[in-house]
């Protein structure tokens, strides 16, 4: 019978104080949850990914909703959803579920301790990089059992490499060494002018420099693994893929399986060399990854991309004496100060590198096998009909890198990837979707990609994780140098990234140009190095933005870098006295900044030397 008109009827007080009673009784976690909440998602994640069944009631699509949830109210004194129970006990919300997995409660609560199989490891790291090995060591030094799974997947030509991640064996450490080499074939033509004289033509072995290189590099290596035997950790060079929670999977070179489980990973797998979808690109064309152990001179070289990896490599093998062009589809330098990178193309046009711009490989063809061979390359405008065709020794393309997340079982186990890049996207402490996963380096979505940031994450992870500390890794202000022959240092923002978050209106840009003394005797490239300064009006002309063009931009780069991260001002800045004479000194007063270190160019200096308020 319906009740009368006008008249409530009233709940079930009992009925419904025996009906959550059952529900909790009955299922192994029992969630009170409402839809739309996104914290009774996170709990609902949390369980997914420990591969735990639950049962969730949600009270703003059942009928008797609020009144079980009053009925909650009296059983708990907790308001709020999700409201947990575990085989009867309750939890509580969010935040008390998630402190219950992080001190090892709720796996109690979940199973009986004393029967349930313990964990092999307390940390797996999938990766040898930079990152992961500093995090493992880090874990380690704190007590906790830890191993690291390291494998190289060889490149289309089949080059390969030992422990250490892409920094040590084809990137930081390579690059540097190699712009080195080039740095000393200009110090030998500069030597003359020094009052040096030499009568053997000097030339540059490129089989000697590389294998200078990999014996250093192959020295590290092995250090590396000296280190993880020392601390304990261990480790195994087989490639690591998730194939249940907390479960992994390694297939060493020889195909070898076995099965390891921890109660923690650390996703450290970095990036990889992106291939144009093309005819012959992986067939013919060589990457970064080949470059630094190529047994043979590379000859005439077609650089593809415009990226800091392709403009460091063109720039360093146009040192070494070999003719290189390289091939533009837009900008470069992409996301950086885009005056700072043109001006870094101009000095390598000036200095014999060539550029194609608005131009993509379409098709790459062998016509000459060797060492090197010989190569066709086809590429068409971006902004017409036009085609292009050009013969070359080798084909390098460096066109951007992709995050090695796709082929590890992520999906089994239920991690979120960015789809469009394959990046890991991870809150303020580094932890996935999963809440017994992280992940550090190059392969954090919207995070910088460098190899210092990439170890301090790992070291202060492993802090937090197992040494009570709150520290996190802070992103912001971090220095970076491009190693291009004109050296490019920058902290901060660039000045297209400043406008579009202060406005321009509330901008001061204050630049220099400046002659390194160095330079002098030599009368070399008497208007190119370029330094600027990108302050906050209205916060007291606070540097947000430092970059400067120049020898050893790196080393001057970084002492500026704690400055602006103590809040450096353009005050401050003038007030500073410089050390006489370097490309680091500063003059004070007024709106000049680098001071001149030559008095021939002090006119030309003193007239290019203005503050603006926009270009």
């Amino acid at each position: 019978m319906s009740p009368p008109p006008h008249q409530t009827q009233l709940p079930d007080w009992d009925g419904l104080k025996l009906r959550v009673r059952t529900l909790i009784g009955s299922h192994r976690v029992m969630i009170f949850s409402k839809s739309y909440c996104p914290y009774c998602n996170k709990v609902k994640e949390l369980f997914r990914s420990l591969g735990v069944e639950y049962y969730a009631l949600e009270l703003d699509v059942t009928a008797d909703g609020p009144s079980i949830q009053q009925v909650l109210v009296e059983l708990t004194n907790q308001r709020t959803v999700p409201n947990v129970f575990v085989n009867g006990r309750h939890v509580g919300g969010c935040d008390s579920t998630f402190q219950a997995y992080q001190n090892g409660s709720l796996q109690k609560l979940l199973g009986d301790s004393k029967d349930a199989e313990p964990y092999e490891y307390d940390l797996i790291i999938i990766g040898g990089g930079s990152g992961g090995l500093a995090c493992s060591k880090e874990a380690a030094v704190l007590g906790k059992k830890v191993m690291v799974l390291d494998y190289v997947v060889p490149t289309p030509l089949g080059t390969s490499w030992g422990l250490g991640g892409t920094c040590v064996n084809v990137g930081c450490i390579p690059k540097k060494l190699m712009h080195q080499a080039a740095l000393l074939g200009q110090a030998l033509q500069d030597s003359r002018k020094y009052g040096w004289q030499y009568e053997e033509q000097v030339k540059h072995n490129w089989e000697i420099m590389v294998e200078a290189i990999q014996n250093y590099i192959s020295s590290l290596n092995w250090g590396y693994r000296v280190s993880l035997r020392e601390k304990s950790v261990t480790y195994l060079n087989s490639y690591g893929e998730f194939v249940e929670p907390h479960k992994i999977k390694a297939t060493n070179r020889k195909g070898q399986v076995t099965y390891h489980t921890a109660e923690t990973f650390v996703l450290a797998t970095g990036e990889r060399p992106r291939y144009l979808g093309i005819p012959g690109a992986k067939e013919y064309c060589i990457t970064s990854d080949d470059l630094f152990s190529l047994p043979y001179c590379p000859g005439k070289t077609l650089v593809v991309g415009a990226s800091y990896v392709a403009l460091e490599c063109a720039g360093f093998l146009a040192g070494l004496g070999l003719d290189v062009t390289v091939m533009v589809r837009s900008i470069l330098l992409r996301g950086f100060d885009q005056e700072m990178a043109e001006k870094v193309g101009a000095h390598m046009e000036t200095h014999g590198v060539k550029f194609i711009r608005k131009f993509v490989p379409s098709q790459v063809e062998k016509l000459e096998e060797g060492m090197p061979g010989r190569l066709k390359v086809t590429a068409k405008s971006t902004e017409g009909p036009e085609v292009f065709e050009g013969e070359y020794n080798t084909v390098l393309i460096a066109i951007g890198r992709d995050a090695c997340t796709r082929n590890i079982g992520l999906e089994t186990i239920g991690v979120k990837i960015n789809e469009k890049n394959g990046k890991v996207p991870v809150n303020d402490e580094e932890q996935t979707n999963v809440p017994y996963v992280y992940a550090i380096g190059d392969i954090l979505d919207g995070k910088l990609e460098l190899t210092p940031v990439a170890i301090q994450a790992g070291k202060l992870l492993a802090r937090r994780l197992y040494g009570g500390s709150s520290t996190k890794c802070d992103y912001i202000n971090v220095p970076t140098t491009v190693f291009t022959p004109l050296e490019y240092g920058s902290c901060g923002l660039a000045e297209e990234r400043a406008v579009e978050e202060y406005g321009k209106q509330n901008l001061e840009v204050f630049h220099n140009l400046f002659w390194p003394l160095e330079w002098t005797i030599p009368e070399r490239d008497n208007n190119t190095c370029y330094a600027k300064i990108i302050c906050s009006k209205h916060d007291n002309n606070r540097v947000i933005g430092f970059h400067v063009l120049g020898p050893n931009a790196g080393e001057v780069t970084q002492g500026f870098a704690a400055a602006i991260k103590c809040g450096l001002t353009k005050e401050l800045l003038d007030e500073t006295i410089g050390i006489h004479p370097t490309c680091a000194e500063l003059k004070q007063g007024g709106t000049n900044w680098m001071q001149v270190t030559s008095g021939a160019v002090q006119a030309l200096v003193s007239r290019l030397n203005h503050s603006k308020t926009s270009k």
